[in-house]
């Protein structure tokens, strides 16, 4: 079993800075019983956020990714998308895993194997800041622990080729130039 600092504090901490960011929202929290995250982090757990309208999107966010990375920095990760799905839950485990020992960071991406949902041509997440939400929830210092939530992008291989020979900006250009629908699992490529 792998030692990880005491999380009761931190992951609580981090919790109700996500709470406190989606005030009035319904919020429920869920854990993923497959594979070997339960086993290798313990604290991890996913807070999935109601939309505050009908137009809205789910948001699903990790809590306890911190848990695995060393020193006094950590990330959580979150997701959204169109309707209640219990793949987002899956892809912050899978991610919170593969980052154990601090392996992801901003502008990283990260392949999946098959698509984010069914039907997308989308197979990589791209490690972006949370732009829908802002600074605001992307920071949380808990004590001299410097916690960052970046948002998981799915994006298609070809937009990955994209990222990798023009670089982030162009990429996240493009995405804007289309206003991109980034919940939709049926959205085009943009390149």
């Amino acid at each position: 079993m792998p030692d990880f600092p005491p999380c009761d504090d931190v992951c609580g901490a981090l919790e109700e800075h996500v709470r406190r960011y989606f005030a009035g929202r319904a919020i429920d929290a869920f854990t993923w019983p497959a594979g070997p995250i339960h086993e290798q982090n313990p604290h991890f757990r996913v807070l999935r956020v109601a939309p505050a309208t009908a137009a809205d999107v789910w948001t699903y966010v990790s809590v306890g990714g911190w848990a695995s990375t060393d020193g006094d920095f950590g990330l959580e990760f979150l997701i959204c998308t169109a309707a209640a799905e219990d793949r987002a839950v899956e892809l912050l485990a899978m991610t919170v895993f593969y980052n154990r020992g601090g392996k992801l960071g901003l502008a990283h991406t990260l392949p999946i194997g098959e698509p984010w949902l069914p039907g997308s041509v989308c197979d990589h997440l791209l490690i972006s800041l949370p732009y829908p939400y802002g600074p605001e929830l992307q920071t949380c210092h808990v004590g001299d622990r410097h916690v960052e939530f970046l948002w998981l992008l799915p994006i298609s291989d070809a937009e990955r080729d994209f990222k990798v020979a023009s670089g982030l900006e162009a990429l996240e250009s493009r995405f804007d130039e289309v206003g991109l629908r980034y919940w939709q699992a049926d959205r085009a490529s943009v390149v």
